[in-house]
């Protein structure tokens, strides 16, 4: 076994764990923060919805079409001045979670967006009819009614974050994708490079299978 993981320090694997939770952690939670409103607002501000404004959905959606549509490593590269700016640095795991949060928030909410849109119109209607104001009928209605598809978005974000903290690694980020291109890939060292895939796989499947416990335990409420 030794002579198969003949490449591989466990110290170095541990401390680049470290840094992907720290990274999948910081990022989860701001995308949460930030694409949970963006989602509702785009789904209250589309046709027919209660805040239903034409100008504002289609720049919001506009604007998130954008986002979601730059491929991450690019981003990385063009948010470098502005990663700087906010953290300054773009290295290591402080410089990888503004782009990390650029490029899943807007993810999340087309999910948020999503989870609402499947709510009953019906529960709408009675929330109306009992006189309830917009801001009661999405935190006493909507969100309440979408929790479900709303956590089970978080879910698909977090396992997406998994693969782009790997990417982050081209840029020097830090973390198992940081390990596996600089030993497994550059330094043709595959033990690194099969150790690292499979702790990233280890990590998705932790992910999912949590977030199916957590959608299940909230449907049943």
């Amino acid at each position: 076994m030794e002579a198969l993981l003949a490449n591989v320090v466990w110290a170095d694997i541990g401390q680049a764990l470290l840094d992907t939770l720290v990274m999948l952690g910081g990022s989860l939670v701001f995308s949460v923060i930030l694409g949970l409103p963006l989602g509702v607002i785009l789904f209250l501000t589309a046709p027919r919805q209660l805040l239903a404004h034409r100008a504002a959905n289609a720049a919001l959606s506009f604007t998130v079409n954008v986002l979601r549509s730059v491929p991450f490593v690019i981003l990385l590269i063009v948010m470098i001045p502005l990663t700087v700016l906010l953290v300054g640095t773009s290295l290591g795991v402080a410089g990888a979670i503004p782009p990390l949060v650029v490029g899943a928030a807007p993810f999340y909410a087309r999910l948020v967006e999503t989870a609402l849109r499947e709510v009953d119109r019906g529960v709408i209607e009675a929330a109306q009819a009992m006189g309830a104001n917009p801001r009661q009928i999405v935190f006493g209605a909507l969100l309440p009614e979408a929790m479900p598809g709303i956590l089970a978005g978080a879910t698909v974000t977090a396992i997406a974050l998994v693969s782009y903290t790997a990417m982050a690694g081209v840029v020097g980020a830090g973390g198992l994708g940081d390990l596996a291109i600089r030993f497994g890939y550059q330094r043709f060292q595959t033990d690194v490079m099969v150790v690292t895939v499979l702790m990233l796989l280890a990590l998705v499947q932790g992910l999912q299978w949590a977030g199916d416990r957590l959608v299940i335990k909230v449907s049943r409420r």
